[in-house]
């Protein structure tokens, strides 16, 4: 297992390199500049400026020089919008609130839609199971920018029990509605996942075999059926958390959160290019941590794949 995680390190290293490359090739092919706007700035202030941040350079001393920051020096430079923040305060700031409530989300949608996944395949073509998959197959097509405004009407508008907007420190109150908002399309699909793995695995050999020998009905799904079945469950939940994690830009919207995903778009529409590498690099770093242990996990949960 500790040459296994060597080697996926050792391909990740590359792997975030060539994506720090082609993103910064990407941000340099983007037509303007950071510092245009409505008003047209003089030539020798935008030499300075360029200057001052080092845009002057010949470009592949400017990539060169940003990679040897990112790697040895984890710094990802100043953001060019905000004149008195770094990108590494940027992403301080909003990725602690992303990696609360997307964290979060990402619990909630796994435990129920496991638990709801199980409960329609042991009740196959029954009252629950038609119930399971009419309010997963509902969930799913209810996108969280639809699901977001509703939730703050029923919630905030109509009841008044919770506020729709804010992050107030991470209280429970304030994060109860961007979980939801976010958890509940992923739930959807995690529960389908499941429900067609179990119903699987129920109808195999072993199981049958288990079940002929006069085991507990819960028995047979807890150590005979729920490991393999959670296979296709384990590969779906590396991509979703990273996505979770890094925060949706429609939460931060509509919730007023303060995370890394409205930064990302700020960032975007004013061509500030040094945060939007730094969230990109952040945002590959993520999703390569999460396969490795995506991978760890299966073989775990399966050992004949460490063969």
């Amino acid at each position: 297992m500790i040459k296994f995680i060597l080697r996926r390190l050792a391909v990740a290293i590359p792997t975030l390199l060539v994506l720090i490359v082609i993103s910064f090739v990407l941000m340099k092919m983007a037509p303007g500049n950071p510092f245009a706007g409505e008003k047209t700035v003089p030539q020798t202030v935008l030499d300075n400026i360029f200057a001052r941040y080092g845009l002057d350079k010949p470009e592949w001393q400017q990539l060169l020089e940003y990679i040897y920051n990112v790697v040895f020096r984890f710094d990802f430079g100043p953001s060019f919008q905000y004149r008195d923040r770094s990108v590494n305060d940027i992403i301080a700031q909003g990725f602690p609130v992303t990696f609360t409530y997307g964290a979060w989300a990402f619990l909630m949608a796994t435990v129920v839609g496991v638990v709801v996944g199980i409960a329609a395949a042991v009740r196959q073509n029954s009252w629950a199971d038609y119930l399971a998959v009419g309010f997963t197959v509902g969930a799913q097509v209810v996108p969280n920018f639809v699901m977001a405004p509703i939730l703050v009407l029923v919630f905030t508008l109509w009841l008044g029990w919770l506020p729709g907007g804010g992050w107030n420190g991470g209280h429970w109150s304030n994060v109860i509605l961007p979980v939801i908002a976010l958890a509940t399309s992923y739930f959807a699909n995690i529960a389908r996942i499941t429900r067609s793995s179990m119903l699987e695995v129920l109808g195999s050999n072993y199981v049958r075999t288990a079940r002929a020998k006069g085991l507990p009905s819960w028995q047979v799904i807890v150590r005979h059926a729920l490991r393999p079945a959670l296979l296709p469950v384990v590969s779906y939940l590396g991509p979703i958390f990273v996505g979770m994690v890094t925060g949706s830009v429609v939460i931060d919207l509509y919730f007023s959160t303060g995370g890394i995903g409205q930064a990302f778009v700020n960032s975007a529409l004013n061509r500030d290019y040094s945060t939007i590498l730094g969230i990109t690099i952040l945002l590959g770093a993520l999703t390569i941590t999460a396969n490795l242990v995506v991978d760890i996990l299966y073989a775990w949960i399966d050992p004949k794949i460490k063969l």
